[in-house]
Order: structure tokens, then sequence, then C-alpha cells
């Protein structure tokens, strides 16, 4: 498995607006559970459907008005 962890800006505290929440359920469309916080989200992903879930997460997020998405992707330890 691996572990994504990912942010979205525009940054509003208090307030992920669409740009975030559309694409964290473009995540969970998959059956994966995302573990939402206020300065960035996680979550773990099967190697083979990494590439479906960041492309539809990049997606969603930039067309609803994302300016910034950073993701960084970790290989969870045996």
């Amino acid at each position: 498995m691996l572990t994504v962890e990912f942010t979205i800006e525009p940054f509003v505290e208090g307030d992920p607006g669409v740009h975030v929440t559309a694409a964290v359920a473009a995540v969970e469309a998959h059956g994966i559970a995302v573990d939402f916080g206020p300065f960035g989200s996680l979550f773990s992903v099967d190697q083979a459907l990494l590439p479906t879930v960041i492309a539809d997460l990049l997606r969603v997020a930039y067309g609803n008005g994302a300016t910034f998405v950073n993701i960084s992707v970790s290989q969870d330890k045996q």
C-alpha cells in the first residue's frame, strides 16, 4: 500500500471550499477513506489504483478552482 498526503490551495481557514471537498469526494468515490485535516489530508491506496485516484483528485480539484495541489506519495513500511 501507498500513503498519499495532499494539500489543495487556495487555503481558507474554516472553509475548505468546493475545490477541496469535491477532490476529497473524488477519492472517496473509489471506496477510499480520506483522513481530512486543516493543513493536509491523507489516504492509503493500492499501487495499481494510484494513477487513477490521483488523476481524479487533480481533475476535480482544478476543475473546481484549485490554484495549487501538492501531493506526496510514500510506501507504507512493511
